[in-house]
């Protein structure tokens, strides 16, 4: 039996969670309650409700909780081009940060779909 943590998009989505506080740690210390904290925790929704979504009986509360997903990883997107414009982070690092989103919200969309058609 294959549980969340298993799942690709889970894995994808949790190592995106490790890299952001890396990246945050580093950010300036007036920004540890603002930009960065949000940042943390739009990267921390995306696994949170992923895991709290597979824990709900039925399949339309988890495409409820993979929904919530979807709109963590737009924020952190917004979040993370923010923090190039403001010099906070390199070019090279916000277009692979970038890249990683992108590809968690297919991996999201691809998961819903599924969901949808069982």
């Amino acid at each position: 039996m294959t549980t969340i943590e298993d799942m690709d998009v889970y894995k994808l989505a949790y190592q995106l969670v490790l890299k952001i506080y890396k990246l945050t740690a580093k950010y300036p210390k007036n920004e540890s309650f603002g930009l960065a904290s949000q940042m943390q925790r739009a990267a921390v929704s995306v696994v949170s409700n992923l895991s709290e979504g597979a824990a709900r009986i039925s399949n339309g509360e988890l495409k409820q909780f993979i929904g919530i997903a979807r709109g963590s990883i737009a924020e952190l997107k917004t979040q993370i081009r923010l923090s190039l414009d403001l010099g906070f982070i390199e070019k090279q690092n916000c277009g692979d940060l970038l890249n990683e989103t992108e590809r968690v919200k297919m991996m999201l969309n691809g998961f819903l779909k599924t969901i949808k058609n069982s």
